[in-house]
């Protein structure tokens, strides 16, 4: 079973703790989609499922850097402030501000800084390829250097979103405590949907 690659900094509001089931939602501030649907409905689930579920919001970036940051997160926790793209398409509904509370901690994706090593995350990319290991060896070779490239490519990385390779956001992710992902979404998924399999989970819990 595939584990999540899990980095964040200090938890912005509220408190986080690795249980033996986590809802992880990441998002970006300059994400319309995020807030039209996303957070709407990860406050439903945490509404239900709080009391045996722990539920985690991170803001990440992998795009519009200028836009998907610390300080924007902190405007829309602080003062329901929204940015960009998600700013636009709320004025079309009346609004200036998200409506919403955000009942759930929230926390930064941790940026890669200095002490990044490369090396090791692009032998982590590969890991996630189909069949990597059972490849040739100047096959692994040029996998591995394409990682890297594509590593050493990026203007900002966020570890969370670019280490588990994620396809955008908003990102749905459950895991158990010892970070095996059980349920990895993108886009649009329904609150019905999302509450029959979280019940599932508990369920099997016991």
């Amino acid at each position: 079973m595939q584990k999540l690659e899990l980095h964040y900094d200090t938890v912005l509001n509220g408190k986080f703790s690795l249980t033996k089931l986590n809802f992880l939602f990441l998002f970006q501030v300059n994400c319309p989609g995020c807030f039209l649907y996303g957070f709407p409905m990860v406050n439903q689930l945490y509404e239900e499922f709080h009391s045996t579920i722990s539920f985690l919001g991170i803001s990440t970036a992998f795009e519009d850097f200028e836009w998907n940051n610390d300080e924007n997160t902190r405007l829309l926790l602080e003062r329901q402030e929204v940015v960009g793209e998600t700013k636009k398409a709320l004025r079309q509904q009346g609004l200036t501000s998200f409506p919403l509370p955000i009942p759930f901690p929230i926390a930064m994706d941790k940026i890669a800084d200095a002490t990044f090593d490369y090396q090791l995350a692009a032998a982590r990319l590969c890991s996630t390829f189909p069949n990597f290991s059972s490849r040739t060896q100047p096959e692994q070779d040029a996998i591995t250097k394409n990682a890297l490239n594509y590593l050493k490519g990026q203007e900002s990385i966020s570890l969370t979103f670019t280490l588990n390779q994620l396809r955008g956001t908003p990102t749905f992710l459950v895991v158990n405590d010892k970070l095996e992902i059980l349920h990895h979404s993108f886009g649009h998924t329904t609150p019905l949907e999302m509450k029959k399999m979280l019940n599932d989970f508990v369920h099997q819990l016991g």
